[in-house]
């Protein structure tokens, strides 16, 4: 029997803090709204995405930029459509961050491309583990970094080599279509999906059913900006923060399926997802993902790009409404109703040695914020076939797992990825710290991330070596206001910023905020009036604040509850 959504399911929502999205005021301009007949491109990514399909890109790439160089590639395919191909102009080497937002594109472009790897669900085989590393070895001068999206990212990529790449990629079932561009974004999913004990449905099906049918599909490769989506059994996949979700939840009639939430996203103005109180089979999660997409294709805002992502859709018209045209104008039926899935106290990250369901484990890997190379990753797949385990796979806090590892091989496995600079028993400054590209490669960076948090974890692991706190600390460090690196939703989140210091000098730094977190009740951090700390002086901050904190915590107590108690003084 299905029924309409319930007052009780919906006031379960978690819904926009304090700092979030603000709602639009209503007024006569074109939104850019495709289902009110909004057709007219307003800006001018519109324009060149109605010229044609971005895919289409890929054929000029292989036939001409590859064979006649950078030059020969004009802006719109440059710093448009190479995007829909997992490609991003990389920043030319020496700007500074005060120079990010004062020069033109083609001043901060370099010749050299980021690539994304699209891995949706985050598991692969040794196979094509090997793939990836010799593709950075040979093609990306050794660069490699684990994103909080599960991809693979590389860097020094030339255009001349994308074609051979590809190939080589697509040769063992992997490819960057759509790792980027205004589309269905990579597929986050549980890195031990048909592993963990605790799982009741493995959905993985869903996703390959997804990745199969729509990613690549015109029908859906021009939406207003960027789509994320999770789809995990667990509550290891951030599914606050990403534009549909789907969470485990058991309903008490109908057994086990999926809690559906929509409209999240962090950025320059964060929100968190809300229930729309329906419960998801998971043969209906692919019918029920294209229906929140298509809704996003056709009603979501085209006009301004920075109010072009589903959250602010989602704010305007409320849960119900969302519900309403899901049910009314694409699925043509009504959904289930079904209870909140329960979100967990601590962050999920896999980190350690876990028994899996069939009596094997697998072992979560902490690497320093994300950043490895193709070294790296091609001696990981070496290790997995000596101790004879199973895949790797990733996560979205930047972690690396090994699944079907025998007992009696773990330790032998730990110490091998433990020699590459792998731990398996991180400090918690180590496992509790993400950064984001930043100024070293990233166009829109203002300072420093990768370098900087790596010196702050070995700062703090020798400096607080003494400190016990109640609860771990996570700080996210992020190079401008996009929270690649989520900001605000760690305990201490990091904005990268020009600040000045005490000589009155204009030197990289960042906006703090505190307090973030999510899980079960989900909050924004907050921001201090006018506090900002110098690059320079982070580790002193950190140790500081920390320290505040151990000391007059209580028993148990986080620090986002800690510090939404402690004075200003305290916390600057």
């Amino acid at each position: 029997m299905t029924t309409t959504t319930s007052d009780s399911a919906r006031s379960e929502a978690p819904t926009a803090r304090s700092g979030g999205v603000r709602t639009r005021r209503e007024d006569n301009r074109s939104n850019g709204q495709w289902a009110l007949g909004q057709r007219e491109p307003l800006n001018h990514n519109e324009e060149f995405k109605q010229v044609e399909d971005p895919l289409a890109v890929r054929t000029r790439i292989e036939e001409v930029y590859a064979r006649e160089g950078f030059d020969a590639i004009p802006g719109d395919d440059l710093r448009g459509r190479f995007r829909w191909w997992g490609l991003y102009t990389q920043r030319r080497p020496g700007i500074d961050g005060g120079q990010t937002a004062t020069l033109a594109p083609e001043e901060l472009d370099d010749r050299y491309f980021m690539m994304r790897i699209r891995i949706d669900g985050g598991q692969v085989s040794t196979e094509q583990l090997r793939v990836i590393a010799g593709v950075s070895q040979e093609f990306g001068r050794n660069t490699a970094d684990i994103t909080d999206r599960q991809n693979i990212q590389l860097h020094w990529v030339d255009v001349a080599d994308v074609p051979e790449i590809w190939r080589r990629l697509e040769s063992v079932g992997l490819s960057t279509t759509e790792a980027c561009g205004d589309v269905p974004r990579v597929i986050l999913g549980s890195p031990v999906a048909g592993l963990a004990k605790d799982e009741v449905i493995d959905p993985t099906p869903a996703i390959e059913a997804i990745k199969r049918e729509y990613i690549g599909n015109p029908e859906i490769s021009n939406l207003p900006r960027k789509f994320k989506t999770a789809i995990s059994w667990q509550w290891d996949c951030v599914p606050e923060i990403n534009d549909v979700s789907f969470v485990g939840v058991e309903h008490p009639e109908h057994g086990p399926g999926f809690d559906l939430l929509v409209g999240g996203g962090l950025s320059t103005s964060a929100q968190f997802a809300v229930r729309l109180g329906a419960w998801v089979p998971l043969e209906e999660i692919p019918e029920v993902w294209l229906g929140v997409v298509k809704i996003f294709r056709d009603y979501g805002y085209r006009r301004l790009r920075n109010r072009a992502r589903l959250k602010y859709l989602v704010a305007d018209w409320g849960a119900e409404k969302v519900r309403q045209v899901l049910e009314d104008e694409y699925l043509h039926r009504k959904l289930v109703d079904g209870p909140a899935a329960i979100a967990p106290d601590d962050i999920v990250d896999h980190v350690g040695v876990h028994e899996q369901a069939n009596g094997l484990r697998y072992v979560g890997f902490s690497p320093t914020v994300g950043r490895v190379s193709g070294d790296t990753l091609a001696a990981v797949a070496d290790a997995v076939d000596v101790v004879g385990a199973g895949k790797v796979a990733f996560t979205p806090l930047q972690k690396l797992i090994v699944t079907d590892v025998a007992p009696d091989r773990v330790d032998d496995l730990v110490d091998r990825l433990g020699a590459l600079g792998l731990q398996a028993s991180p400090s918690t400054w180590r496992r509790n710290t993400m950064a984001c590209t930043g100024i070293e490669f990233c166009k829109l960076a203002i300072v420093d991330t990768k370098q900087r948090a790596t010196d702050l974890v070995a700062e703090l692991e020798d400096r607080l070596a003494d400190i016990s706190t109640p609860h771990p600390v996570t700080i996210n460090v992020n190079g401008c206001a996009n929270s690649c690196a989520r900001i605000q939703v760690a305990d201490i989140g990091l904005k990268g910023q020009i600040v000045t210091d005490d000589d009155g000098e204009r030197v990289p730094g960042y906006q703090v905020q505190l307090g973030g977190h999510m899980g079960n009740t989900p909050e924004l951090g907050r921001k201090l009036r006018g506090h900002k700390v110098t690059a320079a002086g982070l580790g002193d901050y950190v140790v500081r604040v920390v320290s505040h904190y151990a000391e007059s915590a209580e028993a148990g107590e986080t620090f986002a509850s800690w510090s939404a108690r402690a004075t200003d003084e305290v916390l600057a």
